[in-house]
């Protein structure tokens, strides 16, 4: 009988130890399911969903806005309330006033200018304006450039020796070729502004009657950033590394002809710009990893805040701090929210939570945006600090709840392990919430890459990061980069190089900068 109690107990503990394992196997299969379901919701966001973060809160509150908007101490209209309308004024002619006007005038002949009536001569009495806006496309003609040279002849006639003069000329801006400033200008601000590649310019210009091959638009290319445009890149680099306050991102790139390298190989390009204080300078850094030695060797010199996303590659900068991006923080959230299904997006749900609380904050940046730095400081800890303080305990009340790897899990831990940076932004009011004026810097070299995908060769690369450079920082400051690289192709072969000063004033926010580079304001903006 005991023998029988005993195998009983033993079986009954057997079935209790493997319902338990059963058990934790069924919840990490229903954890790894859950996970699944999450990346494909997220995949399918990312493909066909909107790609904004922000929040609307007229959409959040569509079906009580009545509520939200009423307010019962504005007094009600009465009958005796008198509206006056005014015709507004057309302001279609400010969007138009810095564009060069040709006027066409169409009158009648003075043998049209009788009456049909009683034939007696008509007068001007109004006129009827009608606007259209004429496009010239680009034109290409051959330039010939003639030099003459002078000699003096009674020196012929009577001397053993005649003096030469000769008419100065311009220098050219790549010798024995076809380049000209705005050739090489046009080249460049096609591919790097317009993301154009070379294949297709080729046959854009076969469309205007002469034949260029992509290999002669690439040696353009690759001698103007080089011999020209280098050295106003090692200048800009100079002013960027004197500043306290940076920006820094980056993205991949393929370079197909790499030594020792497979074609398929990722390489990166670097961005760094300045913040919102400085003069807008935005340098792009070709590099063949993704190590934390190349912001490191390119940032020797600075000492400052650098605004960066989670990347630990900036970890080991000397003499800097980290600034974090609550924008990406706020995008874990985003995306804990969009992995959801459908049926719990309409509940109350834990990523909700985590979104308001970056909503809170940003909501404070967006109404403190044209404070004094001074102002900004103290509002922030005013109003920004509180928020952050219940943000952080909320993250860690939230942390044994959640299951790590699910998207509401990432996005918590993104923020407790980079919480020391995400708070950086009270120390001083020049500093920003997030990154994205970095992202935004890079955004076009992104979209670029689109186009032509890769680089054949690590100096095309090299090439590619000094004439991004130079364009984007025009943009930034206001110029037309087809103009302003034009105005440099024809100054810089004309001039002394090694002449720091003299560089200074080509540089793209210099006010020696002539108007016909800048871009016309718009007063409609």
């Amino acid at each position: 009988m005991k023998n029988t109690d005993t195998k009983n107990q033993e079986s009954i503990e057997y079935y209790k130890e493997r319902n338990e394992k059963l058990e934790i196997e069924k919840e990490a299969l229903e954890a790894k399911l859950k996970w699944y379901e999450e990346q494909f919701r997220l995949s399918q966001q990312r493909r066909f969903g909107s790609s904004s973060e922000k929040t609307n809160p007229d959409q959040l509150s569509l079906f009580n806005e009545a509520e939200d908007t009423a307010n019962p101490e504005i007094e009600e209209p009465t009958l005796e309330t008198i509206t006056i309308t005014r015709k507004k004024r057309d302001r279609r002619d400010d969007k138009f006033e810095n564009l060069p006007t040709e006027t066409i005038e169409y009158r009648l002949s003075a043998e049209e200018q009788v009456c049909s009536c009683c034939a007696g001569p008509l007068h001007e009495m109004s006129t009827q304006v009608r606007r259209e806006i004429e496009v010239i496309p680009a034109q290409v003609k051959l330039k010939e450039h003639v030099q003459y040279v002078y000699g003096c002849r009674h020196c012929e006639r009577n001397e053993l020796e005649t003096p030469i003069v000769t008419a100065k000329m311009p220098a050219p801006v790549f010798p024995r070729s076809l380049a000209s400033p705005s050739a090489m200008a046009y080249t460049m601000t096609q591919k790097y502004v317009e993301s154009m590649p070379l294949h297709r310019q080729e046959k854009h210009m076969e469309r205007f009657g002469i034949s260029l091959s992509r290999q002669t638009l690439s040696n353009w290319i690759l001698y103007g950033a080089n011999t020209w445009l280098s050295p106003i890149y090692d200048q800009m680099r100079e002013h960027l590394l004197k500043q306290d306050i940076l920006h820094a991102d980056e993205t991949s790139l393929q370079v197909l002809s790499e030594p020792d390298r497979p074609a398929t190989s990722k390489s990166y390009m670097w961005l760094y710009r300045t913040g919102r204080m400085s003069p807008a300078i935005i340098l792009y850094d070709y590099q063949r990893t993704r190590a934390a030695k190349h912001p490191s060797r390119f940032l020797k010199d600075f000492q400052g805040y650098i605004h960066v996303d989670g990347y630990a590659g900036y970890n080991g900068i000397a003499g800097v701090t980290l600034v974090g991006c609550l924008a990406h923080a706020r995008r874990k959230f985003t995306e804990a929210l969009q992995a959801l299904p459908e049926s719990a997006k309409t509940t109350h749900v834990k990523a909700k939570e985590g979104l308001a609380f970056c909503n809170q904050l940003f909501a404070i940046e967006r109404e403190l945006k044209d404070a004094s730095p001074e102002e900004r400081y103290k509002k922030r800890l005013e109003r920004s600090q509180p928020i952050l303080d219940a943000f952080s305990a909320w993250l860690r009340e939230q942390t044994p709840r959640v299951l790590p790897k699910s998207a509401l899990g990432q996005a918590i831990k993104y923020c407790r392990n980079q919480w020391d940076r995400l708070v950086v932004f009270l120390e001083d009011g020049r500093l920003e919430i997030d990154n994205n004026r970095a992202e935004r810097s890079i955004k076009p070299f992104v979209i670029g890459r689109k186009n032509w995908m890769f680089s054949n060769t690590a100096k095309g690369a090299n090439s590619s990061a000094i004439i991004y450079s130079i364009v984007e920082t025009a943009k930034e400051n206001g110029l037309n980069p087809f103009n302003y690289l034009k105005y440099l192709f024809e100054q810089l072969p004309n001039m002394d190089m090694t002449d720091k000063p003299k560089l200074d004033q080509l540089l793209p926010w210099s006010p020696s900068i002539p108007a016909e580079c800048r871009v016309p304001k718009n007063k409609t903006k």
